[in-house]
C-alpha cells in the first residue's frame, strides 16, 4: 500500500509555489499518494497567531522579499517578489482546484495547481479573475467554464471548509504543510525531511 502525504497549501502562497513541483517529483519517485487539501489561510491565521502580510512589521516584510529572491534564484523558479495582483484571496482558485479534483482526479487538480501558482508568481496574473481561472483550466485541457460553475457549488464549498477545519484540527499554522505518518513538516524548506519520511516505508 502506497504511503500517503497530506498536503495542506494555499494557491496564493509563494512558499507553496516553491515547494509544489518538488513535492510532486518526490511523490512520484517514492510512490507516495498525495492527499491534497487547499485551505483558507486567512482563517487559519486567525486562530493560530499568523498575520496577513500587510499587518506584519516592516522588518519582517523586508526580509520576506530577500528570502523570496533567494529561493527563486536557488530553485531557478521565476518569481516576481511583488506581483501586480498580490495580496490576493486564494478562495476562488482553491475552489476551482477542488472542482477539478472532483471532476478529473487528484493528478489533474495538482497540475492545475501548478498552473495557478505559476500564473500568479511568474506571470503576474490575477487568480481572482474569472476569465483568468477559466483560461488556466482550458489550457490544462478542461472545460474551464464548467469547472468554474462547479466550483461555486455547495459541495465544493463544504469540501474547502472541511479541508480548512482539518488543517486547524491538525494544528496547521502556515503553508505549505505536509503530514507523513502523522508527522508534520512546515514549509517548502522542510522537503528534505519529507523525503526522508517517504524513504522510511
Amino acid at each position: 500500500m502506497a504511503k500517503v502525504c497530506e498536503y495542506y497549501f494555499a494557491p496564493q502562497s509563494p512558499w507553496s509555489y516553491f515547494g509544489h513541483e518538488r513535492l510532486l517529483a518526490l511523490a512520484k519517485q517514492y510512490d507516495v499518494q498525495i492527499d491534497m487539501k487547499p485551505v483558507d489561510l486567512a482563517k487559519i491565521f486567525s486562530v493560530s497567531g499568523g498575520l496577513p502580510l500587510a499587518k506584519r512589521p516592516p522588518q519582517r516584510q523586508a526580509y520576506r522579499l530577500i528570502e523570496l529572491k533567494r529561493w527563486s534564484e536557488y530553485l531557478d523558479l521565476p518569481l516576481h517578489p511583488q506581483p501586480q495582483f498580490f495580496p490576493v484571496s486564494g478562495d476562488p482558485a482553491a475552489k476551482l482546484i477542488i472542482a477539478t479534483k472532483f471532476a478529473h482526479g487528484t493528478d489533474a487538480a495538482l497540475a492545475l495547481t501548478s498552473a495557478v501558482m505559476r500564473a500568479l508568481w511568474a506571470e503576474e496574473k490575477n487568480i481572482m479573475d474569472t476569465e483568468t481561472l477559466i483560461g488556466l483550466a482550458n489550457a490544462a485541457g478542461h472545460d474551464g467554464a464548467a469547472l468554474l460553475k462547479s466550483s461555486e457549488t455547495t459541495a465544493v464549498q463544504n469540501e474547502y471548509e472541511q479541508f480548512t477545519n482539518d488543517a486547524m484540527a491538525a494544528s496547521v499554522f502556515g503553508a505549505p504543510w505536509y503530514v507523513v505518518d502523522g508527522v508534520a513538516f512546515w514549509g517548502q524548506d522542510r522537503l528534505d525531511f519529507v523525503e526522508r519520511a517517504f524513504q522510511s516505508a
